[in-house]
């Protein structure tokens, strides 16, 4: 059964609703505390969750227009949207990590002030590991639910801070026996794991935008689908057109031979209607006839 319209728009609203509450909680607490603290690697898990509150924003906008229907300009409807604004997402990870790893090389390096974290900055990772964790697996839930790739991309960033909060632990533990440098080094790898992040998801929705098949048990359970239609005899040429929240198709149906125009048309649509109706991904399908037993080049330049 599809998810309609007004079902998905619930669902990204709770999303974002769930990103900027939990990350004002965890953004006010980071920093204050690190302050208190003397923690810097606590200060720039502060200054990421305010990255948090902003991608949570930019990823609710991109679902909104992704899911706006189809219309004259955009006839395979709006849903790249979403992958665009999981590439803004990238971009903000990039500055975070920039502005984090720069000032930890500096308080490394050149100079800059270490201080031995108290255990107050141990008690926050705690809270902050258990806070993002249940954000982060409850807004990748919602954005699989919805097949919402900025909402699974929110969800991954704030996965991310995860491993922050376990670094940011071990490091104060550590700094507390005598090693105040490492603070500044748990900052880096922070800073190096938002890093990857980025990567990850930037591959994720390049993918997406390059309408890349979302994995060959689509193609498969197509042609199943298809061939299960009675009268037909065969699926060939199955291409997905994918946009990351759903997919078109185009394929091409083998019939008998001696069949009317007006039978191959019923069947057509009958093929199109049950593809769409059994795969949940699916919204759209066009079908080829082809006479079964004829063989002939079916390659396009596209092929090519």
């Amino acid at each position: 059964m599809k998810m309609n319209r007004e079902e998905r728009n619930r669902i990204g609203k709770r999303a974002v609703k769930i990103g900027i509450i939990g990350n004002i909680f965890l953004t006010i607490f980071n920093i204050s505390i690190g302050i208190i603290s003397g923690s810097y690697a606590l200060i720039s898990e502060g200054a990421h969750t305010i990255s948090d509150i902003t991608t949570s924003i930019i990823a609710y906008i991109g679902f909104k227009i992704g899911s706006k229907p189809a219309d004259k300009d955009h006839p395979l409807g709006h849903g790249r949207a979403e992958s665009i604004s999981g590439l803004i997402i990238v971009i903000f990870l990039a500055l975070i990590s920039y502005e984090i790893i720069s000032g930890a090389i500096d308080k490394l390096f050149f100079g800059g002030a270490i201080t031995i974290p108290s255990f107050l900055a141990a008690i926050m990772a705690i809270i902050g590991i258990i806070v993002n964790f249940i954000i982060s697996q409850y807004i990748i839930h919602l954005g699989e639910k919805s097949k919402s790739p900025a909402i699974i991309a929110d969800g991954k960033h704030q996965r991310a801070d995860i491993l922050s909060s376990v670094a940011i632990l071990i490091g104060v533990l550590i700094a507390q026996n005598g090693y105040p440098q490492l603070d500044p080094i748990i900052a880096l790898i922070i800073g190096s794991l938002i890093v990857k992040t980025a990567i990850d998801v930037a591959r994720d929705n390049l993918n997406n935008i390059m309408g890349t098949v979302p994995s060959q048990e689509i193609v498969d359970e197509i042609i199943k689908v298809s061939n299960s239609v009675p009268q037909v005899c065969g699926t060939h040429n199955v291409r997905i057109n994918y946009f990351g929240a759903y997919a078109t198709v185009t394929l091409h149906i083998e019939l008998p031979p001696e069949m009317t125009l007006e039978e191959s048309h019923k069947i057509v649509h009958t093929v199109q209607n049950t593809i769409i109706d059994e795969l949940d991904i699916i919204h759209g399908v066009t079908a080829h006839t082809c006479p079964f037993g004829l063989e002939y080049d079916h390659n396009q330049q596209l092929d090519q």
